[in-house]
Order: C-alpha cells, then structure tokens, then sequence
C-alpha cells in the first residue's frame, strides 16, 4: 500500500506495511543506519553519530526521540548471558487454545515476572516465551507451574516445554522483572553502608 502524505515542502510517499491491525511505516535509510550505529555503540554521543550519517545533530536527536516514543527502539544495558553463570535462561514452548486471542495471551504472558519476551510462532507451538531467572531452578518451576498456567482461564493453555539453555554464545539479554531485584531491607542497608562511607 502506498499512501501520500502533503507538507508545505514537498509530498513524501511512505510504504506502510499491514501487519495485523497494526499499521508499521518502513524505516527510512537514516533511521535503519541510526539504528544499526546503536546496536554497535549505544554510547556513542549524539554528535559522534551525527558526523557518521551525514547529518546534524538536531536532526539525531529528533530521530531519536521519534523511534524511541513509537516504541521502535529501545537503548537499554544488556547482559552477556554466557558469563554470568547465576542465571539460567530458559525457552518455553506454549501451545494455546486462544480461540482467536493469541495476541492479547502473549501480551499476557509478556507482561509475567522472569519474561523477556513472547514470540507467535509457526511449528508446533504456538508461543515462544525466552525466560530468565537467578540462582536455582525454583523459579523457573513457578513460573512454568503457577504463573503461565493462571495467566489465562482454564483449559487455554494446554501445553508447554521448557528448553534450559545449557550454553550459550551471543546472546544478550535485558533482565526481566524478578532477576535481581533488591529487597527494601536490602536497598535500605546500601543506602546506609554508602553514607557511613562517606562520614569515614
């Protein structure tokens, strides 16, 4: 589909691409380099992208602002799963009788503490879910046993299967709600060790 849009400057014809009840525009060059620069060095400053795509750096900024408000893109410290032995991820397969709700039950489950993300999938599941959590295997097992289960009525998930990942290379990983999260008794001694640090 291709849609025109009408400024005091010029018309600009956008593709659009469908996808469900979504409507997506495609990225434009810029916005694909930005993007790609990003996914090299987040850190790089907003001047030094800048000089690397040609244009100034205003026009970074609002580039930026618009992909990260449309929730296109995201700047976030991630984890190199591979060396950080305390955490166990795991892949669980769903199958659903969603009865023409399968997105809104992946939005469900997304939103579930240890979850990074929810895939719909073609093979034999339905779902993909990519599930993080610390230390022991007790959390997993809640999650696969209570929390997936209750996160719809009963009967609607009819299926899953867990694939703990035994090793792994490259893969990166924002944590999920429920992986090293600090107690308030805990976050209340930090903030005491720090301050008689300082007094000392």
């Amino acid at each position: 589909m291709l849609l025109l849009f009408f400024s005091k400057r010029k018309i600009t014809a956008i593709e659009i691409i469908l996808v469900g009840d979504c409507v997506r525009e495609n990225l434009d060059q810029t916005d694909r380099r930005l993007a790609k620069l990003l996914s090299g060095d987040a850190q790089e400053s907003v001047n030094q992208l800048a000089g690397k795509l040609g244009v100034t750096a205003p026009t970074v900024r609002s580039r930026l602002r618009s992909l990260i408000t449309e929730n296109v893109l995201k700047i976030v410290g991630l984890l190199n799963l591979g060396e950080r032995p305390e955490l166990i991820a795991a892949i669980v397969g769903i199958n659903a009788e969603s009865r023409g709700q399968l997105n809104e039950l992946a939005r469900q489950i997304a939103e579930l503490p240890f979850v990074t993300s929810v895939s719909i999938v073609t093979g034999r599941f339905d779902l993909i879910a990519d599930v993080v959590v610390e230390g022991d295997v007790h959390d997993l097992y809640r999650f696969t046993s209570e929390l997936l289960p209750a996160v719809a009525g009963p009967g609607i998930i009819s299926r899953s299967e867990t694939f703990v990942v035994m090793k792994s290379h490259n893969k990166w990983i924002g944590l999920p709600r429920g992986c090293w999260e600090e107690t308030g008794n805990d976050a209340g001694a930090r903030v005491t060790a720090h301050q008689d640090g300082k007094q000392d």
